[in-house]
């Protein structure tokens, strides 16, 4: 038998199971997408057999793998719940005919503050809103609520049940935060050798700027003999899928990747998420969203996890500061610093 834990704001069930509208904010690996799926499941009525759609789920996250199977020009999807992008969702409602938007009876809107980011996709979304019947459910998620997401929100969603996180709350409680000061790449590699010899308790995510800096960094490990994956944009779904599968299964302890991961994915055995670069927006500013969803990947579900950042030079000096400001100071990790129960840094830095 398989079993669901709920947490936090999620705990409560019936509150989703009743259909009320709802503006939610959740951190990472507390229940939300469980709770948001049994509610769309208990509008199902397994004994009927009848092709209307029950609901629908819109999810942003590019992480998120959906199978599209080709749909026959003029046929219906029989499907009770769709899951879909906003563009793949129109697509399917207003262009192809697919499905009847005027039918649906829980309407979820998931990482809203990626949709306000994402040129085109909160637009898509008024449009499926505007097509929905006026008793749909409307449920409305995301990570961070800042001015932008609660009016794109408010927009959305009429009389709501509002759930927010305090500030200080929005920051995982059960995850220790780090950074180490490098003053050079040679040290900030030399900070990775270090970490990786902590992986022998469980796994390890690292998060790269961008694509040349991930695949740099997994080819120097690989070099000096440590066994890691290498996940970034431009991999197919087939191969994502494969380098995941491989990663859950314990084949490699390392995953070093870029923002592609930082959302939607769940491997219960990560315990370290290491920022070897500090996350940036387009204009590069410190993007605390990203930073969010990074660390969450460690810490699921009431589970103890720690994040380490690594800062070299003054750009990232000022990112940390952001952080900090946002989340509260982070501890300076030194070598040989007992970080938690079990968790000891023994090798020096190379100076």
């Amino acid at each position: 038998m398989a079993s669901l834990v709920l947490t936090d704001s999620f705990e409560k069930l019936p509150d989703q199971i009743i259909p009320q509208n709802m503006i939610a904010q959740s951190q990472s690996g507390t229940g939300k997408t469980a709770a948001f799926v049994l509610a769309m499941l208990s509008r199902v009525d397994p004994k009927k057999d009848y092709p209307q759609l029950s609901s629908l789920g819109v999810k942003l996250s590019t992480n998120s793998l959906v199978i599209v199977v080709a749909v026959p020009r003029g046929k219906k999807l029989q499907e009770h719940i769709i899951i879909g992008t906003p563009g793949k969702v129109v697509d399917w409602g207003v262009k192809f005919r697919f499905l009847d938007l005027g039918k649906i009876t829980v309407f979820v809107l998931d990482e809203a503050d990626v949709m306000i980011a994402t040129q085109g996709h909160q637009d898509q979304s008024f449009r499926i809103h505007k097509l929905l019947p006026r008793n749909c459910q409307m449920m409305f998620f995301s990570a961070t609520y800042e001015n932008d997401v609660m009016e794109f929100a408010e927009a959305i969603v009429s009389s709501p049940v509002i759930i927010r996180l305090k500030r200080e709350e929005e920051s995982l409680n059960n995850i220790k935060q780090y950074y180490v000061m490098c003053r050079n790449q040679d040290e900030k590699y030399s900070a990775i050798a270090n970490i990786y010899g902590v992986v022998s308790i469980g796994q390890a995510i690292i998060f790269c700027h961008t694509r040349k800096t991930a695949s740099w960094l997994a080819e120097k490990m690989s070099q000096d003999g440590h066994a890691v994956a290498l996940l970034s944009g431009e991999l197919t779904v087939e191969q994502r899928i494969s380098v995941l599968d491989r990663f859950r299964e314990g084949k490699e302890r390392v995953l070093i990747t870029t923002n592609v991961l930082s959302r939607g994915i769940d491997v219960e055995q990560v315990t370290i998420v290491v920022n070897y670069d500090l996350p940036i927006d387009l204009h590069r500013q410190p993007d605390c969203e990203t930073y969010l969803h990074r660390i969450g990947r460690t810490g699921r579900f009431g589970k103890s996890g720690i994040a380490i950042n690594l800062v070299d030079g003054s750009e990232s000096v000022s990112i940390l500061k952001e952080i900090e400001k946002h989340f509260g100071e982070l501890l300076q990790l030194h070598w040989g610093h007992e970080v938690s129960p079990g968790y000891k840094l023994t090798r020096g830095l190379k100076g």
